[in-house]
């Protein structure tokens, strides 16, 4: 079938968001002459790629949507309603697989809806769910198995594109706001210390630790991250006390954020998404990796990536909260440094 007009629904978070860019890069190379639309979050819309991959982007605001009253909530549906019909869409792909992305579909106007295979919250009463070859690999691999569905050649990891904004811009800035630190221009290694779920986030100490190790190597290391990640931030520049640890933490924009990993030399998180922004640039990296899955949310398409897995027991849980949590104070500094000098030396 050849579309010519496609709604692609991927709303949040930002490593969703840049785990769904080689679909996009995909969906563009089956359907060259076809209009793509993208509704997203506008929070997260400034990763959306640019044309020729995207031509337009529609936004659902949940943070204002979160903060109506029923009727305006209600009203709010109508608009989108409006617009989504006015734009007669042939084919809808849900590959945010939820509830609101659900609503979304169903109100699109088009009969023809799809997702991929993890349909979840009843959108797969909604959208018709796509299971390939690759429904128990990587999310990413379970995103192309769509675009496989539709005719495109995806067929190994050379194939798979990461089309990514232009951040020129947003790399002066950042370069302006470090150098406001103290920062000479030489090579830093970013570490992202947050998380969104608190399980998933590495101690503090250990990043103290580590970061001291780094610094005393003569490498800068720039703290960074949202707003939310700023007492951490703090928290790690204050007991490392060293004039080559910078913290960055809730001073810059997602796309200086993006900047700011696209010029380093290292990187350095837990599971969170600027982790997938670093792989998507083949950075050198290490990922510390406790209640979730690597397997199936790690770092992809990189052979620079490495994952240090929790040797707890109850490693991979996927619990959001826990009672005994101690998987990720499992993975100790020492560990982390040995990965990211072995690396430092090998790539010279």
């Amino acid at each position: 079938m050849e579309y010519k007009n496609i709604l692609l629904i991927k709303m949040s978070s930002l490593g969703d968001i840049l785990h769904t860019l080689p679909f996009a890069a995909a969906l563009r190379q089956r359907y060259p002459k076809a209009k793509i639309t993208w509704l997203v979050h506008p929070q997260f819309a400034g990763f959306v790629p640019d044309a020729p991959v995207i031509d337009e982007v529609l936004y659902f605001d949940k943070v204002k949507f979160n903060k109506m009253g029923l009727l305006d909530k209600l009203k709010y549906y109508r608009e989108m309603k409006a617009l989504l019909h006015s734009k007669h869409f042939d084919l809808v792909i849900d590959m945010q697989g939820l509830f609101k992305s659900a609503v979304l579909a169903a109100i699109s106007g088009c009969s023809n809806r799809i997702g991929y295979c993890e349909m979840r919250e009843g959108s797969g009463l909604i959208s018709k769910a796509i299971t390939g070859a690759h429904s128990k690999e990587h999310v990413i691999e379970r995103y192309l198995d769509v675009a496989r569905y539709l005719g495109a050649k995806v067929e190994s990891l050379d194939d798979v594109q990461f089309p990514m904004p232009d951040l020129s811009k947003e790399a002066a800035s950042v370069q302006a706001k470090l150098r406001e630190l103290g920062w000479d221009g030489a090579d830093y290694v970013v570490i992202v210390p947050g998380a969104r779920w608190w399980t998933k986030e590495w101690p503090v100490e250990h990043y103290v630790a580590l970061a001291k190790k780094i610094a005393a190597d003569g490498k800068y290391i720039v703290l960074a991250g949202g707003p939310d990640d700023a007492p951490k931030g703090k928290a790690i520049a204050e007991q490392c006390a060293s004039p080559l640890v910078l913290d960055m933490t809730g001073k810059t924009s997602l796309r200086e954020l993006a900047a700011l990993i696209k010029d380093c030399s290292f990187y350095i998180s837990a599971d969170t998404g600027p982790l997938h922004f670093a792989a998507a640039l083949k950075k050198p990296l290490v990922a510390m990796y406790g209640p979730t899955k690597a397997d199936r949310t790690g770092p992809y398409g990189s052979k620079n990536s490495e994952v240090i897995l929790s040797p707890a027991s109850c490693a991979g849980c996927l619990k959001k909260n826990c009672q005994n949590w101690h998987c990720m104070h499992d993975i100790k500094p020492e560990m982390v440094y040995e990965i990211y000098e072995k690396k430092v030396k090998a790539h010279g």
